[in-house]
């Protein structure tokens, strides 16, 4: 199939996805189970990555906003220089992720009609990942601060590499895992069918 003549646009010339002939479809299994063109499948795959930041951006904000009203608090004066620290480096590392999580948008808006679906999905969900790791380091910080304030320094430093390690788990370990073993399981079907 000739990619670059359905990236982006469909048989309305909208330039923003539908559904292209039948002779346009691909050959892979995935698109012949679902009956999706590579256009169809790339919108999809925006459509799916935009949901999954409407989630993320949401903690982020949260997260922004609650440090944003630390630094008008009475107490913020007493903060040492490691925790002040702590915090403009949370605070920074939160407003990089909101940037990350936004810049979908942007790449989507400067790169419309360019028939350049497939690069729009395939930088976004670079971004979307940076976010990710920017995000676990903004959550990390922002316990650090908060559990250092409370309880201590070694604390704070203990629940901020637990928050961490947890992160790591969750959003970098477990879909690796998953992964793996889809991978595993198919290699095994295609020795079988052999």
């Amino acid at each position: 199939m000739d990619r670059d003549r359905y990236e982006d646009e469909d048989e309305r010339g909208d330039g923003e996805g539908g559904r292209a002939a039948p002779a346009a479809r691909t050959a892979s299994p995935e698109a012949n189970a679902r009956r999706e063109t590579a256009l169809e499948r790339d919108d999809r795959n925006f459509v799916e990555l935009l949901q999954e930041l409407r989630v993320t951006q949401t903690g982020v904000q949260i997260l922004f906003a609650f440090l944003l009203t630390l630094a008008f608090t009475e107490r913020f004066t007493e903060l040492d220089a490691l925790q002040r620290g702590t915090y403009v480096t949370t605070l920074l590392l939160s407003v990089a992720a909101a940037v990350l999580f936004t810049a979908p948008a942007a790449v989507h808006r400067g790169l419309f009609r360019r028939r350049a679906k497939r690069r729009i999905v395939d930088v976004s969900s670079r971004l979307a990942a940076a976010g990710l790791g920017v995000l676990a380091l903004a959550l990390s910080g922002a316990v650090l601060l908060v559990v250092d304030v409370v309880l201590g320094r070694a604390a704070g430093v203990a629940a901020g590499a637990a928050v961490l390690v947890f992160t790591a788990a969750l959003w970098a370990a477990l879909p690796w895992g998953l992964s793996r073993g889809i991978a595993a399981r198919a290699a095994r079907q295609d020795e079988g069918r052999r």
